[in-house]
């Protein structure tokens, strides 16, 4: 028998590599396109937080839209709306990133201490995100009782105040008054808005010879009684 021409034997090779090509892949042996479709939106950082009411939670809310083999899916629009309690997120809406995340930042109402979140995408189940607002509860008396200078000089030491919380979380932006009650002389300054520790300070100048009382109040608090002595 003569053998076939060269030519001949070459598109019989090729045509025959074509045909094991498409077997293949007809039997799945090529990688298939993976699925880009959203298919659900979970929550990876940021829920059941607790803050001080009407101000930014310590960390963002991250959520993260998944296709239906759990792959992060880039590109989707994720909207986030206050469903309880005020305040605001931060952006309110964006896309995905390349891991198929969203982050906002969430600043609490400033009344209320049930705060939620409603967090959507098109085509997938919403979720609720929830946290909780701290609000002051009480006024504690730092530093500066029973102190005594003379008359008309101020105390040694400021007298200090600091609003907290629940689980003494302090309370920071609250506006603490302070009064002379008795004992004549003043407190300078007579109003202070506490600073990052919840604390307000003041200087206490004393009145005439003998007792004298002060207070310092926050809002509906209950206030704080301050004593001091004044000497000729």
């Amino acid at each position: 028998m003569r053998p076939l021409p060269k030519l001949v034997r070459l598109s019989i090779a090729i045509i025959g590599a074509l045909a094991i090509s498409a077997c293949a892949g007809a039997l799945g042996g090529t990688t298939a396109t993976t699925d880009r479709a959203p298919a659900s939106l979970v929550l990876v950082q940021g829920g059941d937080q607790s803050g001080q009411a009407g101000r930014d939670l310590p960390n963002p809310v991250v959520l993260r839209v998944l296709n239906s083999a759990g792959e992060g899916v880039e590109g989707v629009t994720v909207t986030l709306a206050v469903s309880a309690g005020g305040g605001a997120v931060t952006p309110p809406s964006d896309t995905t990133d390349s891991h198929g995340e969203f982050r906002a930042k969430w600043t609490l109402g400033p009344g209320s201490v049930v705060q939620s979140l409603l967090a959507s995408a098109p085509g997938i189940v919403p979720i609720t995100i929830g946290a909780t607002g701290l609000l002051p509860t009480q006024i504690i008396l730092a530093q500066g009782n029973n102190q005594t200078a003379k008359t008309g000089t101020a105390v040694t030491n400021a007298v200090i105040v600091r609003v907290v919380g629940a689980g003494n979380v302090p309370m920071q932006g609250v506006t603490v008054g302070f009064q002379v009650l008795s004992g004549g002389g003043g407190m300078t300054p007579a109003t202070v808005v506490t600073n990052a520790l919840g604390e307000a300070s003041t200087k206490w100048t004393m009145g005439a010879a003998g007792a004298q009382t002060a207070s310092a109040s926050a809002g509906s608090l209950t206030p704080v009684s301050i004593s001091a002595t004044a000497t000729p």
